[in-house]
C-alpha cells in the first residue's frame, strides 16, 4: 500500500478509462480519494493525454513530483484498437454527434479497404477535428464547432507506424492503429471513409498502450479507489 510519501515523491498510475468518463473526471476522483485517504489539503494530480468520453482504455495518472514527467509520457507512441463504420460521417467524426451524410458503399470490397489501409501509414498530413480541445484565437475548436461555426484547420505531420484492419463485418471495420503523439483517431476514421470514395466515422476506440505501459496492467478508476485508497 503506498504512503502519503509515495504519492507526493511521483507515482504513476495506469488507469483504465471506463466509457463516459472524461478524462478529467478520473483525474478529480482520484486526486479527491488521495486527499481524503491521507488528510491533505492538496496534491498534484495529472494525466498524461486526454481520452474521449466515448473511448476507454489507458490513462496514465501522474501524483505529486511526477507531473513534471507528463510531457514525456505525452510524447510516447501510442496503440489504440477501435471501429470504424463505413457509409456515413458525422459532424463530430465520432459518435458524440449525429449521422449528417451518407454515402454509397457498393463498390467497397475488402480488397479496397486493405489496399487503402497502405495510403495511411508512414508519415503523412492530417487536419485535426472541428470537435477538438485545440484553440483558434484563443477559442476551443469544439466550443466553435456546438455554435455551428466552421474554421480552416491546418494539417500537420503525424507518424502512423502500424495500421492493421483486424475484422470486417461490413460496414463495421475494426483496426488497431500505433501512432505518434497528436494523431486523431477520428480523423484518421474520417480519412479513411473519404479515401474508399464513400465516408467513415469512427464507432469505438480503446487506447491499448502508451510507451511500455499497457492497459492489461490498469485498473478501473473505482476498482484502483477501493484496492489503494479506501
Amino acid at each position: 500500500m503506498l504512503t502519503v510519501e509515495d504519492y507526493k515523491n511521483g507515482q504513476v498510475l495506469l488507469i483504465d478509462k471506463p466509457l463516459n468518463w472524461t478524462s478529467f473526471q478520473v483525474v478529480n476522483k482520484l486526486r479527491w480519494h488521495i486527499r481524503q485517504k491521507f488528510n491533505l489539503k492538496k496534491i498534484k494530480v495529472g494525466h498524461a493525454g486526454t481520452l474521449d468520453p466515448l473511448a476507454s482504455g489507458l490513462l496514465i495518472i501522474c501524483t505529486g513530483n511526477f507531473t513534471k514527467k507528463i510531457d514525456e509520457y505525452q510524447g510516447q507512441i501510442k496503440e489504440y484498437t477501435g471501429e470504424i463504420t463505413l457509409g456515413a460521417t458525422t459532424p463530430s467524426y465520432d459518435m458524440e454527434s449525429e449521422v449528417n451524410q451518407t454515402f454509397l458503399t457498393e463498390h467497397i470490397t475488402e480488397e479496397l479497404i486493405r489496399q487503402t489501409v497502405l495510403q495511411f501509414t508512414g508519415e503523412i498530413d492530417q487536419k485535426p477535428p472541428m470537435f477538438s480541445a485545440l484553440k483558434k484565437d484563443g477559442v476551443r475548436l469544439y466550443d466553435m464547432a456546438r455554435e455551428g461555426k466552421s474554421v480552416e484547420i491546418a494539417s500537420r505531420k503525424i507518424t502512423i507506424s502500424e495500421f492493421e484492419i483486424t475484422k470486417i463485418d461490413f460496414p463495421k471495420v475494426e483496426f488497431r492503429v500505433v501512432c505518434s503523439k497528436g494523431t486523431y483517431i477520428r480523423s484518421l476514421a474520417y480519412d479513411f471513409g473519404k479515401a474508399l470514395n464513400s465516408g467513415g466515422y469512427l464507432s469505438a476506440l480503446r487506447r491499448t498502450k502508451i510507451g511500455e505501459f499497457s492497459v492489461e496492467n490498469a485498473k478501473e478508476p473505482l476498482t484502483y479507489i477501493e484496492d489503494e485508497l479506501s
